[in-house]
Parts: structure tokens; sequence; C-alpha cells
């Protein structure tokens, strides 16, 4: 597992989110979304010791080798300046921006993890992934990362024409979740297979807070006295996003009448 280390000031925070879903599920809603988007990055840029996006950011993303998929410049333009200003910005690959490559490294200067990461501030213990494939159920899903991330499927994609291929793409994405009905916030722990899962890991090794996406709910479940699961939820319903200052993690909202 990657280890990445960030010595936290105090007057500084760290800033998380996922599941912004770019694309989807039309040009004009996902515009207006990117315009909050960046909007929330205005704001939170003064307080901001680094961000970190948690995966599913785009609704689907393909870096031929001399194509991407066109718009969101609005968005990739705020995390260029935040690069350029000294914040880094970490990128996780989601389930639906699996197939993030080096366009993003070399353009805007982000770092992007493939696989989750121990992250270390100060003296507190973080895991963070986007949580796909994570733990008990997700069967079909499971089968599908395998081959999404196979290097030859990865390779006979690219020879589809980008017009046709990320056609192809976008209605496969179009059958997510994200289109479906937003789910409830009360939730029975033991059937949150992603808090099941940081369980387990708990039993075998202290983390402070397990950080994920994927799941569209933000959440904020004991495990024990000590250590806490977080979902960051996602853009579409709550506008939600994470806010850790180097001892306590909360669960905030911009724009939003969800809180």
């Amino acid at each position: 597992m990657q280890k990445l280390t960030i010595d936290l000031d105090q007057n500084k925070k760290i800033f998380f989110a996922s599941d912004f879903h770019l694309g989807a599920p039309n040009k004009e809603q996902s515009r207006s979304r990117e315009k909050k988007i960046v909007r929330w990055l205005d704001a939170v840029e003064k307080d901001a010791a680094a961000i970190l996006l948690v995966g599913d950011l785009f609704d689907f993303w393909f870096e031929y080798d001399h194509v991407v998929p066109k718009g969101f410049v609005r968005f990739l333009n705020k995390l260029a300046a935040f690069s350029d200003k000294g914040i880094p910005v970490y990128i996780f690959h989601g389930n639906h921006d699996m197939w993030m490559f080096d366009y993003l490294e070399t353009e805007i200067d982000a770092t992007v993890f493939s696989d989750p990461i121990e992250l270390i501030v100060n003296d507190k213990f973080l895991f963070i992934g986007h949580g796909d494939g994570l733990g008990p159920g997700d069967y079909t899903f499971k089968v599908l990362r395998k081959v999404f991330r196979n290097k030859i499927a990865q390779w006979l994609f690219k020879w589809i024409h980008p017009d046709i291929g990320v056609g192809l793409a976008n209605k496969w994405s179009s059958r997510s979740r994200i289109n479906n009905k937003i789910e409830s916030q009360e939730i029975d722990k033991e059937k949150e297979w992603l808090f099941l899962y940081s369980q387990k890991l708990e039993s075998d090794r202290h983390f402070d807070f397990y950080v994920f996406g994927h799941r569209h709910l933000p959440l904020a479940l004991e495990i024990n006295k000590t250590s806490t699961y977080i979902n960051l939820g996602e853009w579409l319903n709550f506008n939600s996003f994470g806010v850790f200052d180097g001892k306590n993690f909360l669960i905030d909202y911009f724009e939003s009448d969800a809180n």
C-alpha cells in the first residue's frame, strides 16, 4: 500500500470530495455542477493544505495516446491553478474513471492513485480509497473491474475510434446508480459493505479514519471509540465533502439543503 504524509499546519485543513460524475446525466446539468464545484474550490482555497478527490470525478474518462474526453475545462483549470499555487492535488481512480493514465499528472501536476493508500497527517492515520470492489457484495462489479483494469482490454478499447468508444461508454455509464432515485441516509451499518470492510481492516490494524466515496451517501459511522468510517457522498444531490483539521473529520455541504 502506498503511503502519503502531509504535515498539517494549525490553520490549514485537508479537503476531500468524490463522485462529481461530470458529464452526467447531460451537458447542461453537468456544466451547472462543474461551475458549482469550481465555486467550492474557490471557497476552500485559502484554508487548503491539500485537496483529495476520491474517485468518479468524471462519469466516463479514457486517455487515448493523443486524445482525452472533451469538456471539463473550468474544473481542470482550477485544479491546475491549485497546483501552480503549491496546493497539492491528489486524485483517485473510481469505477467510472479508472482509465486515467498520465494526462492529469502531466498537465495539472496532480498525483493519481489507482488503489487505496495510507495517509499520515501529523499523528493520525487515514485509509483512503474510492471503495469500488472492496468488502462483501458488489460481485458483478468485481468481475467487471478485473476486465476494465486488464491491460489487454484497455489496449483493445484504445483502438476503437474515440467518437464510437466514448459514445458507447457514455451509454453504459447512463445505466449507473447516479440516475436512480436518491438513497436514504438512514442505513443499517451491518449491511453497509464498506463499513464492514473497514471493520475487518480495523481488527488487524488501526486507522483513525476510513474514507471512501462510491456509495453516494454522506456517512460518518463509528467503528469503535477511536476509529470512524466516512463516506463522502456525492454532488448530484448532496454536494457533500470532507474536512480534516488534523484531529477531527467532518462532513460538510456546499450550496445544499441536504444538511
